[in-house]
């Protein structure tokens, strides 16, 4: 389908994006596929000074002020390492620009047309290739965050919020099927690997 596609590593806390994004690297690797591998927030020096600011438990920001960090991160993101990289090496990412819809608008009700405002000036011509929706319910999500060490203050919301984010990204997968691929990631984890893997061995 692509050759040096963009594919986006979507979902809530515990969803295992981070887990699978990081299957595909090593997988890629092996294969000896030039790719690179970004986070939102964070990804180069200056994108991970801002990452510690925003998820930081002694910071306390209004809604629009994470927004406008989220999205400097992101400017840092495009300006260091994505419009170097743009259809020259495969582009990984865990997050983009629909985390920023799922969780500033669903789950905390900033104007939407502000966001999609932002997301096209700073994007310009980079679009996403293909995405992997991961869908986590309530209690295994509640398993998982307990398991972590340190939680940072987007761990840390109530589980409205975090289903009002989730439904969002479900909103956002109907709206091009043909570019997500949903994950049930309440089942197994090996099996959800395979499922992964086959779709990128099809989108590369």
């Amino acid at each position: 389908m692509y050759k040096t596609p963009i594919i986006v590593f979507e979902g809530i806390e515990g969803s295992g994006k981070s887990l699978h994004i990081n299957n595909v690297a090593k997988y890629l690797k092996k294969k000896r596929i030039k790719f690179i591998k970004i986070r939102e927030p964070g990804g180069n020096q200056n994108s991970e000074k801002i990452r510690k600011l925003i998820l930081s438990n002694k910071s306390k920001f209004d809604k629009t002020t994470d927004l406008l960090l989220y999205s400097a991160a992101r400017n840092e993101n495009i300006v260091n390492e994505i419009n170097d990289n743009f259809r020259k090496k495969i582009i990984l990412i865990d997050r983009f620009t629909d985390s920023t819809v799922a969780y500033q608008h669903y789950g905390m009700g900033i104007n939407i047309k502000f966001i999609h405002f932002i997301n096209k000036f700073l994007l310009k011509k980079i679009k996403v290739s293909f995405t992997f929706l991961h869908l986590v319910d309530s209690k295994n999500m509640k398993l998982r965050l307990i398991k972590r060490k340190n939680l940072n203050r987007y761990d840390k919301f109530k589980m409205a919020f975090y289903k009002r984010v989730q439904t969002g990204y479900i909103k956002l997968s109907k709206k091009n099927r043909k570019k997500y691929l949903r994950i049930n990631s309440n089942l197994d984890i090996n099996n959800n690997k395979k499922i992964i893997l086959n779709k990128i061995k099809e989108i590369i």
